[in-house]
């Protein structure tokens, strides 16, 4: 069961990456610059669509959804693919280091001093997060910006995905590093989570990729609320922490909804 639990808790982790204020606003420009050639030709499909209309409908069609070709759809979405499996290469390869390192005689006689030191360190990214709201300092970032525009898009996007996975932003970073944590306190499993990481985290953006037009309005509207994500993610981390270093992770299945998604 407590395997079970920390897979869930991975691929929610996952989830929660995707929907942080620092990645869920930037979404529709960052697939844009994937597939600039197909963006350009939904661009220009959406202003044929809208010529010979009236001014005022042409500006009520503004705020609706674009048309984007079936072939502009298409290149959007392999373009994604290729993008979720760069990060979720680096975060695999990431998970098998873990698992040798950890997945040893030492890792299983120190299991409970494992438990104390990660339930303490995923308490310490729940509590970065809550600060970061008050202390602008601990909102520093690392970024990768020159990555290669190679000829054939697809390659742009499986770089940039591996570039993704390696940079670390201030709402992600303690999450992602949670995963590690959490991975590190399991020891053999470490793969497991982070694919389950990689999967919560990359599922959203194939969604997206696949209905980009429509995930564009819905992104504009979650927007509105990530203010509160920093103050909810940061309470949910400290929950798990404590959970983690008393060895009570199992009482996550408590929560309403929760358990009958691992069978209990």
């Amino acid at each position: 069961m407590a395997l079970e639990t920390s897979v869930l808790l991975s691929g929610l982790a996952g989830l929660g990456s995707f929907l942080s204020p620092c990645i869920l606003p930037i979404i529709p420009g960052f697939l844009s610059y994937l597939s600039s050639s197909s963006i350009r030709e939904a661009t220009n499909d959406y202003i044929q669509n809208v010529q010979g209309n009236h001014q005022e409908n042409k500006n009520q069609n503004s705020n609706q959804i674009v048309f984007i070709s079936k072939k502009a759809r298409l290149n959007i979405f392999i373009n994604t693919v290729y993008f979720v499996l760069g990060f979720s290469l680096v975060f695999s390869v990431l998970g098998v280091i873990l698992n040798s390192i950890f997945a040893t005689s030492i890792g299983n006689n120190f299991q409970q001093y494992l438990s104390y030191i990660g339930g303490i360190v995923i308490i310490a990214f729940g509590t970065n997060l809550i600060l970061s709201l008050k202390i602008s300092r601990l909102n520093m970032e690392r970024k990768f910006t020159k990555i290669p525009k190679f000829k054939t898009s697809y390659i742009t996007s499986f770089v940039f995905g591996i570039a993704f996975a390696a940079g670390w932003t201030p709402c992600v970073g303690p999450i992602l590093g949670s995963t590690f944590t959490l991975a590190a306190t399991n020891p053999g499993t470490a793969y497991n989570l982070l694919l389950a990481y990689s999967l919560g985290l990359g599922i959203p953006f194939l969604i997206t990729g696949a209905f980009f037009s429509q995930a564009t309005g819905v992104i504009k509207k979650l927007t509105k609320h990530l203010k509160y994500f920093n103050l909810i993610m940061g309470s949910i981390l400290i929950v798990i922490g404590l959970l983690i270093f008393f060895n009570q992770l199992t009482l996550f299945v408590n929560i309403p909804f929760i358990g009958p998604l691992i069978g209990n």
